[in-house]
């Protein structure tokens, strides 16, 4: 049974043990959008310093791609990190699975299950904020913060094979918190100081709600944005395939 072992089942079952937790599930659906109604405000006119947009549309990218990243970031890397001292990912190379199949299998595994967070803030903020925007800038929104999550689903499989299962959570926090607040999730970076929105824009946070925040103003999102996610999945998915390597020679 293990010798016939795939990336598409490894995909299914990952979707699966994470569909069915459900602290999990609460943290990277159900939270991010008590957050949005929370924060987004109450008036439709006001609007986010040295933007076009109001606190519903900001918070709206903002809030989603937070959603997303928690599903794929936390998620994914204390999970490998305890897969790896239970012994799992040891059982999945007696498998004919290659090691690219299983990194590839965990970031899409992670990345599949960012729809949720993405469509139910949606939901929130076209029902409960009266949020309204072309159809094609929905589905555009919703791909576009969905394809940028594999960007970080790539960087939590990276630290899964950095840290062990007792550090795992530390550092995968830091690293998640330093990016979703200097990235302008929380807070929008134009308050920041020059010199810190200097770096934030080079940051993958930054440029990741940056491409839902100019499909909201009914624009396509810029090239630098795309370009800068880009050059970070190639970073992260060559070191999390590097490190995968490393682990299974030390095995």
């Amino acid at each position: 049974m293990l010798k016939s072992f795939s990336s598409a089942t490894l995909i299914k079952l990952e979707i699966l043990r994470t569909l069915r937790n459900k602290k999990f599930m609460f943290f990277s659906v159900i939270y991010p959008s008590v957050l949005y109604l929370i924060i987004s405000g109450t008036s439709s006119s006001a609007t986010i310093p040295h933007t076009h947009l109001s606190m519903q549309l900001y918070y709206l990218v903002a809030m989603a791609s937070f959603g997303s990243l928690t599903a794929v970031l936390m998620g994914n890397s204390e999970r490998i990190a305890k897969e790896r001292e239970k012994g799992w990912v040891r059982q999945l190379r007696l498998t004919a699975l290659p090691g690219h199949g299983y990194v590839v299998a965990k970031i899409a595994s992670a990345a599949t299950v960012t729809l949720p967070a993405i469509l139910v803030i949606e939901l929130v903020a076209a029902v409960l904020k009266n949020v309204r925007m072309e159809t094609w800038q929905w589905i555009a929104l919703t791909f576009a913060v969905w394809a940028g999550s594999l960007v970080f689903a790539a960087l939590g499989v990276a630290i899964g094979y950095i840290a062990s299962g007792d550090a795992v959570r530390p550092i995968t926090m830091i690293i998640y918190f330093s990016l979703s607040i200097l990235g302008g999730l929380w807070m929008p970076a134009t308050i920041f100081p020059q010199w810190l929105q200097n770096i934030a824009e080079w940051l993958p946070t930054h440029s990741y709600a940056a491409l839902g925040q100019a499909i909201e103003l009914g624009d396509a999102p810029h090239m630098k944005d795309i370009g800068v996610l880009l050059v970070y999945l190639v970073l992260f998915v060559g070191a999390a395939a590097w490190l995968y390597r490393k682990d299974t020679k030390k095995a």
